[in-house]
């Protein structure tokens, strides 16, 4: 029977030293396993350092004033206030015929294209028409005055209802006669003086320190124009006592009545009047020669209040040949001046 022979290496069962050359002869196959590994991890970069950013949130509600948007609302309020103090001052400055006046001013003419309601602004933000369009111009063949009221119907071109304006059936303001214009102008005056009555009476009327003196102001229509008179009475004197010197309450009231005044064309008349109580004095004057005075002293004020020197046509002095009250010469009434403003055709 044979046997098995097992041949065993004579050192099989010698153990290794740790450090002796077979045992690194055994060791070299993990270490070379190892030996890529360490090399792969050495050639990799180091990791690149974070990146910080930082986002910084601006507060609109904050950061906003800082801004220049505050300073442009700012000016713009401020020029809203004074154009707003200044309308204010106008109005405190100026009486109700200025104003008036000045409104007139700005209003479209009756000869423009442009209607009131399309002007600049009036249809809302940045709507309207400007006033300085062509079409806002006034004709430049237009009348004004008295003849204004017989200018042709149309002037912007023929229409069905309206011939050429070179036809034969256009009225021709030549071709008006002079009673005609003469009764246009006299309800052109009637109408003014109307204005005229209603101006004063409500100037006196808003005036303290007048309101009781309406009633001596006195409103006579007559065939030279209208009439006012300025009447004295028992507690109540224009003049000192036989002189031309203007009592103070005598000046407001011919100041107010001078302002309606100095809006109107006509031509004025004054006359002085006295009452019959005879000057007694060594100096030659007398009651003619007094109401001439107070007349010239009426103009000079009258004047000043803004009536030109060139609107007078008589200044006159009738003593008591024209009393306010005939059944008794000696009436305080009787003194008065009046004011006659004229019909333009007289």
């Amino acid at each position: 029977m044979a046997e098995a022979v097992v041949d065993t290496p004579p050192d099989a069962d010698k153990p290794v030293a740790p450090g002796s050359a077979e045992a690194s002869v055994e060791a070299s196959p993990a270490a070379e396993a190892k030996a890529p590994v360490a090399a792969e991890e050495a050639a990799e970069p180091a990791p690149l350092a974070p990146v910080i950013v930082v986002k910084k949130i601006i507060d609109d509600g904050h950061a906003g004033a800082h801004g220049g948007a505050w300073k442009i609302a700012l000016a713009d309020m401020m020029t809203a206030m004074m154009a707003f103090f200044l309308l204010m001052w106008l109005l405190g400055a100026t009486n109700e015929a200025q104003r008036k006046s000045i409104a007139d001013y700005f209003k479209p003419t009756s000869h423009s294209n442009v209607t009131m309601g399309q002007l600049a602004g009036s249809n809302g933000i940045l709507g309207g028409r400007s006033i300085i369009d062509p079409d806002g111009f006034p004709f430049s063949a237009k009348q004004t005055a008295a003849m204004e009221r017989v200018t042709p119907r149309s002037e912007g071109g023929p229409t069905e209802n309206d011939p050429s304006p070179n036809s034969s059936e256009r009225a021709n303001p030549d071709q008006v006669s002079e009673a005609e214009k003469k009764e246009i102008i006299e309800a052109a005056d009637k109408a003014a003086f109307d204005k005229l009555e209603k101006e004063v009476s409500e100037r006196l009327e808003k005036s303290p320190n007048l309101e009781n003196l309406k009633e001596q102001v006195k409103f006579v229509r007559e065939k030279d124009g209208l009439r006012i008179e300025i009447i004295e009475k028992a507690d109540f004197a224009m003049f000192a006592l036989g002189t031309t010197r203007l009592l103070p309450r005598a000046q407001a009231l011919l100041n107010e009545v001078a302002k309606s005044l100095g809006t109107m064309p006509n031509k004025l008349a004054l006359r002085g009047h006295t009452d019959s109580v005879a000057f007694s004095n060594t100096d030659n004057r007398n009651n003619w020669s007094l109401s001439a005075e107070r007349a010239e002293a009426t103009r000079t004020l009258v004047e000043k209040n803004g009536v030109k020197s060139t609107r007078f046509a008589r200044i006159e002095g009738v003593a008591d040949t024209a009393p306010y009250n005939p059944s008794d010469p000696l009436d305080p009434r009787n003194r008065r001046i009046s004011i006659t403003v004229l019909y333009r055709d007289h």
